[in-house]
């Protein structure tokens, strides 16, 4: 993705990890929850990071490009108030779909793979890239179901709706595994399939296995097959940027490291 350049390996900046991931050797960007900060009075720790050089990169988890209704303009200003007063090189967000009205699913459901509602996405894809300052990049979500009407696979649906945007890709391996598993999604074959060259940077996480599903939880080490699918794609692209994500939880600092470190072995098989 031009425009971005190289982010390095990365975690998610959280508040009960701040002084952690200040004090994280090599870490090269951090990612924030841009629904948790206010643009007009950023958090201490993150003012400091941005001081030394350290890239953030807002990531938005309630734009919903996957509903029907317009996108939310608040939410919108939001995300772009928040890239300004960061200095971001990009935002990022989700196919997903959040609400309906004033309902909110309280999670990133999967959107249908259908004609129609790639239709939406697209519309709204735009509309978000329009009322942002710097570029957007799309994350693939991971799934307890699968809709029956799905007319595309997931690889293909994200082909079309970069193909007809240029909207570049957050890609999670983590969320690949997660579907690989609960829905029997081969992981290699989105691999093979998705348009890598507008890949923008890469997601990995831990997760639990309970009754059969893999939840993606975000609070636990990144699990060997979720290592081994980023070997495969560093294998077929160099990305710009991989991030650890630990959203609850928290281990000790070594533990955090040591993950991080486990990315970099990971990325260097590649090669």
């Amino acid at each position: 993705m031009s425009g971005v350049g190289v982010l390095g390996v990365g975690i998610g900046w959280r508040p009960e990890i701040d002084r952690t991931v200040e004090r994280m050797p090599g870490v090269g960007f951090v990612e924030v929850i841009a629904e948790g900060v206010r643009p007009e009075r950023l958090p201490e720790s993150l003012v400091l990071l941005r001081e030394r050089g350290v890239p953030v990169v807002p990531h938005g988890v309630s734009l919903g490009v996957g509903g029907a209704e317009p996108l939310d303009a608040d939410r919108l200003a939001h995300l772009a108030a928040c890239a300004e007063a960061l200095g971001a090189p990009l935002v990022s967000e989700h196919v997903a779909f959040v609400r309906a009205g004033d309902l909110s699913a309280g999670h990133l459901l999967p959107v249908p793979r259908t004609r129609d509602a790639l239709e939406v996405v697209v519309d709204n894809v735009r509309r978000a890239q329009a009322a942002l300052p710097v570029p957007l990049a799309l994350e693939n979500v991971s799934a307890l179901f699968g809709w029956p009407q799905d007319e595309m696979t997931e690889a293909q649906f994200l082909g079309e709706l970069v193909e007809r945007t240029g909207v570049s890709l957050l890609i999670d391996v983590a969320n690949l595994y997660t579907n690989q598993v609960n829905l029997g999604l081969s992981a290699m074959e989105a691999l093979d399939t998705l348009p890598l060259e507008s890949l923008a940077y890469v997601h990995v996480a831990g997760g639990q296995a309970h009754e059969g599903l893999w939840h993606d939880t975000h609070t636990a080490s990144v699990p060997d097959p979720v290592l081994d699918l980023l070997t495969e794609l560093c294998a077929r692209v160099t990305p710009q940027g991989v991030l650890l994500e630990w959203d609850d939880a928290y281990p000790a600092d070594a533990v955090l490291e040591s993950e991080l470190d486990r990315i970099r072995q990971a990325m260097a098989r590649a090669f």
